[in-house]
């Protein structure tokens, strides 16, 4: 990937991050979040992850986010009203902020091989050409077909409680 776009996108994404996190209207906070997943769809594409990309941009941008909308829209939320910063958890934030960015420099920087690249994926069998739809398909239906179906139905449930939760009752 173009080293211009890679730092592009992941500015981007990083910045729609923040937003999701500083917007007090859900809605604008949820569309965000939908800008940062397309951004991050974007450098699963700059890494040739293109089954990535597909997934990320049907499942979470498209399907996730459009279940999250209806849930705002169901629960009819507002805006926050501002309140004053406590001093504090203000400072207290800070020095987590600042004591995670030190960990992951620390860690990153004794890592011995960061700074090569992933090596490309090969074939399995001889003459056989790589598919990674395909093993991903195996692999998901295959080994990890028990969770999958835990997780349908754990969506299926959390939809049902928030539109029970969100019935009004008639007076």
């Amino acid at each position: 990937m173009n080293p211009i776009l890679f730092w592009f996108f992941a500015f981007l994404m990083l910045a729609f991050g923040v937003g999701v996190v500083v917007n007090r209207n859900p809605v604008a906070s949820a569309l965000s979040l939908v800008v940062t997943f397309l951004c991050l769809a974007a450098l699963y594409v700059g890494l040739d992850a293109y089954v990535l990309a597909a997934l990320q941009v049907v499942v979470y941008a498209g399907a996730v986010m459009v279940l999250f909308l209806f849930i705002i829209m169901l629960l009819d939320l507002r805006a926050e009203v501002r309140r004053k910063f406590n001093k504090i958890s203000l400072i207290g934030g800070a020095v987590v902020a600042i004591a995670f960015a030190a960990q992951l420099i620390g860690v990153l920087g004794r890592h011995p091989r960061g700074d090569q690249p992933f090596p490309p994926l090969t074939a399995i069998g001889p003459g056989e050409q790589l598919n990674d739809l395909k093993l991903v398909g195996e692999t998901l239906f295959s080994s990890h077909n028990l969770p999958f179906q835990i997780v349908g139905v754990l969506i299926l449930v959390a939809t049902i409680g928030v539109i029970v939760i969100s019935k009004r009752e008639l007076k």
